[in-house]
């Protein structure tokens, strides 16, 4: 038997606390559609080292959206082996460990709420196999993908079933959970692979991914790309913005949706104090010690004061953009974020997806954040 990674305690939280926002937010089906997740592109750019860096990050006024460069996401290979299998992995339920047999996997179906398992997939070799895909994947080569999901990312057992697929890998963010498990139960092979987001996620999923699919050795050459990748964007971050914390930006990650009057702060356990960090800034929900997601109050945020908010693209359209946002919500205008209208946004299922594209979003956030007439706002 092969095993995956150990579901830590609060991945169990975070998971459930994910779900939760997807319906708080009205993302019920028929409110989106899959053009909500298709990533704009900045096209051709300067390399992030030779960009106009701000000489002083918190002197700038005004919005900016974080586009990237490519949405492609390419193959570790061309030519993969074929799967090592039959092979018994431990999918993470969310009640407790579950032994899957895997037999074949020439049809593969791989859902989650950012897209992210198509797309190490993809980044495997193995995206010819995919034979349909949640309304957050949005790769070249896979638009003509029959889409499973509902628009709130619920998935659909008649469009699932008429697929036929040997292999289901998801993460327990597209559900509900009792539909995959009928799933299971109908004789399709559904694999839970869950690994706590942050920078070590793209990697660790890689290789959990491609033990399933009988070849891990795949999974370890990803991965070490994939971290290669971010350690040079991290590394040129480092070398162009403040070595002084007190001259660092101080970023919050706000969830919005304005229907509901949601306001929820991403805290420990999200992944979004590990992005900050990476982008040279000061996590301020750390800071104060700011745990899972859960609403913010306004005295929490006026203390908190940061400098500038990210938030999810559609999230921020749900508000009426960033000038409204400051009027119905006044704790944010109170900030020195909302006094100088410093948000930066960025696709919902890119920035906080943590796949094979990190890479892609760290560079694209850092550009949209330190040289932000470079990344205008588009919303």
């Amino acid at each position: 038997m092969s095993a995956l990674f150990p579901l830590p305690k609060a991945l169990i939280g975070l998971t459930g606390a994910l779900s939760l926002l997807v319906s708080l937010g009205g993302c019920q089906p028929g409110s989106y559609s899959s053009d909500d997740y298709s990533p704009q592109l900045a096209g051709d750019r300067p390399a992030l080292s030779d960009i106009d860096w701000l000489t002083d990050p918190k002197s700038w006024e005004g919005p900016s959206t974080a586009l990237l460069s490519s949405d492609a996401v390419t193959p570790i290979t061309n030519t993969p082996p074929e799967p090592d299998l039959p092979r018994t992995v431990t999918s993470r339920d969310l009640a407790g460990d579950v032994e899957v047999t895997v037999e074949r996997v020439e049809r593969i179906i791989a859902v989650d709420l950012a897209g992210s398992l198509a797309q190490t997939v993809v980044g495997l070799g193995y995206g010819d196999r995919l034979v349909g895909r949640d309304i957050s994947t949005q790769i070249p080569g896979l638009e003509d993908l029959p889409v499973v999901t509902g628009t709130g990312h619920a998935i659909s057992p008649e469009a699932v079933l008429e697929l036929r697929p040997d292999l289901i890998l998801t993460d327990g963010t597209v559900g509900p959970i009792d539909v995959m498990l009928q799933l299971r139960e109908a004789g399709i092979p559904v694999v839970f692979i869950r690994v706590a987001p942050g920078l070590d996620q793209p990697a660790l999923q890689a290789h959990a991914v491609s033990t399933v699919l009988g070849q891990p050795e795949l999974g370890a050459r990803l991965g070490e790309r994939i971290n290669e990748e971010i350690d040079r964007v991290v590394a040129t971050i480092a070398d162009n913005t403040p070595a002084d914390p007190s001259d660092r930006l101080r970023m919050v990650f706000l969830y919005l949706r304005g229907a509901n009057g949601i306001y929820y702060l991403f805290g420990e356990e999200s992944g979004a104090g590990e992005l900050i960090t990476a982008l040279g800034g000061i996590d301020v929900a750390g800071e104060i010690g700011w745990e899972g997601l859960r609403p913010v109050t306004d005295e929490a945020l006026v203390a908190a004061n940061p400098d500038l908010i990210l938030v999810m693209s559609t999230g921020l359209t749900s508000v009426g953009g960033v000038e409204e946002l400051v009027t119905v919500k006044p704790a944010i205008g109170l900030t020195t974020a909302g006094q100088n209208l410093r948000f930066v946004d960025m696709a919902d299922n890119l920035v906080l997806g943590f796949g094979p594209r990190t890479p892609l979003v760290l560079d694209a956030l850092a550009r949209a954040i330190y040289a932000p007439a470079q990344s205008p706002a588009t919303r």
